[in-house]
């Protein structure tokens, strides 16, 4: 839970009331590798912060699993469409490493965003980082070679890059294995 409220404070300032109406509605869990969190075709029911481990999030298109999410710690993630309008998801999340999480049901999801204006900003904040996240990406991969596209990975994110599979790297960074194979091959860290 320390690590949920470390992340907030360095947002925003919490009320002791935010504070304890926050740890009323977040569920500490530990889950292990390859557990499945939200299967496509359900509907997300929980708003997850990953506190230690690292999360997949992919689509199975055509016979073929597209990476769209790697989490890292300390981070939040949802099938946000899902989640917000609670229909059934097109994306798959799951575990890549032991997990700890914090869950947040959608009703308290709810409570929180009626009963605190900070949670509201929060919201808005996080969505905000997600979003400029995402324009980044897809402005990576219409200007960087795939080459430049792991090099700023590993840059970012060494954590992941040491312990996420090759093949999900690879299908993250719109490549293919044998691809990003070579790549490592030539760059020399």
């Amino acid at each position: 839970m320390q690590s949920l409220l470390n992340y907030i404070k360095s947002r925003l300032t919490l009320t002791e009331d935010d504070i304890a109406l926050l740890e009323k509605c977040a569920i500490p869990v530990n889950v292990p590798a390859q557990t499945k969190l939200l299967e496509a075709g359900k509907t997300e029911r929980h708003l997850y912060f990953l506190s230690e481990g690292i999360v997949k999030g992919y689509q199975n298109i055509d016979g073929k699993l597209v990476i769209q999410h790697l989490v890292p710690e300390n981070d939040f993630f949802t099938s946000l469409d899902s989640f917000m309008s609670e229909t059934p998801s097109l994306d798959y999340y799951e575990t890549v490493t032991d997990c700890k999480l914090i869950k947040i049901a959608k009703p308290d999801f709810d409570l929180l965003q009626e009963n605190s204006t900070n949670w509201s900003d929060l919201v808005k904040a996080v969505t905000n980082e997600h979003l400029a996240c995402k324009l980044e990406r897809v402005k990576d991969f219409q200007v960087l070679t795939a080459k430049e596209r792991y090099l700023k990975f590993v840059d970012q994110h060494p954590y992941l890059a040491l312990n996420v599979s090759v093949d999900n790297i690879a299908s993250f960074l719109g490549m293919e294995p044998q691809s990003l194979s070579r790549i490592r091959k030539q760059v020399a860290f």
